[in-house]
């Protein structure tokens, strides 16, 4: 099956009306704040999205997104490839007052004025969002093994008289 591009802006309730399904790729190079958070990316990003409207008779669109990035291990500062393959389920509001009537479900998705959403920015929300906090290798594949961390000790505090005991001395004096 051919992997086709997939479009930039969508109209996702005209799309639900006709149970559109897309299944495609983006090019990495679209995606700008995905490339700057990490070193390197495949060229292009696995998309399906599939849109729907549900038993409530809302409009809906759900899918997976998946690609392979690399990132610095930041125990060895070494790269580390990572897998990510994310799902997601949005449903497209007017406004905020809109999104509070929206169910758990569903994680509501501002429209423009005409309608549309931006699939490349909320896919490339979702993919920043699916990235480690902080990449580390496996401790067993890192070039730095436990023995070779080391750590500081700290010094033991100096213990300060509490302030209130003065305090106490009087009370004790006063009885």
């Amino acid at each position: 099956m051919q992997k086709v591009k997939l479009p930039q802006k969508i109209d996702p309730a005209k799309s639900a009306m006709k149970r559109s399904d897309y299944e495609g790729v983006i090019a990495s190079k679209d995606l700008v704040r995905l490339l700057d958070a990490v070193t390197g990316c495949n060229d292009y990003i696995d998309v399906q999205v599939k849109f729907e409207v549900d038993a409530q008779g809302l409009v809906i669109f759900h899918g997976n997104v998946s690609t392979e990035v690399t990132l610095i291990c930041q125990r060895c500062y070494g790269e580390l490839a990572h897998s990510l393959d994310l799902t997601f389920c949005y449903s497209p509001v007017q406004g905020p007052e809109q999104a509070d009537e929206i169910p758990e479900a569903y994680e509501p998705i501002e429209v423009n004025e005409y309608g549309e959403v931006d699939l490349f920015q909320l896919l490339e929300d979702e993919l920043i969002l699916g990235l480690p906090i902080v990449p580390l290798h496996a401790e067993e594949d890192c070039k730095v093994k436990s023995e070779d961390m080391t750590f500081g000790e700290l010094a033991e505090e100096q213990t300060r008289q509490n302030p209130f005991a003065v305090l106490k001395e009087l009370k004790r004096d006063q009885e």
